[in-house]
């Protein structure tokens, strides 16, 4: 949804303008309920271990890529 990108690409603003590099992103509707507002932004540090991980192939019911 654009609400979402248009949310994303302020936070990484705000997040490059403090030093914080992007280096991995999804924005989409992941984790949802019923009657939810606004939205929520996860962060993590990345080393290369976690960066292999993350762009390992996977296959679930919300996320697939490199199969």
């Amino acid at each position: 949804s654009m609400e979402l990108y248009l949310m994303y690409n302020s936070a990484r603003r705000i997040f490059e303008k403090q030093g914080v590099t992007v280096i991995r992103s999804l924005v989409g509707s992941y984790v949802t309920s019923l009657d939810m507002a606004g939205c929520s932004i996860t962060l993590t540090m990345l080393d290369d271990d976690m960066a292999a991980l993350w762009d390992a192939p996977v296959h679930t019911a919300a996320l697939r890529w490199g199969m």
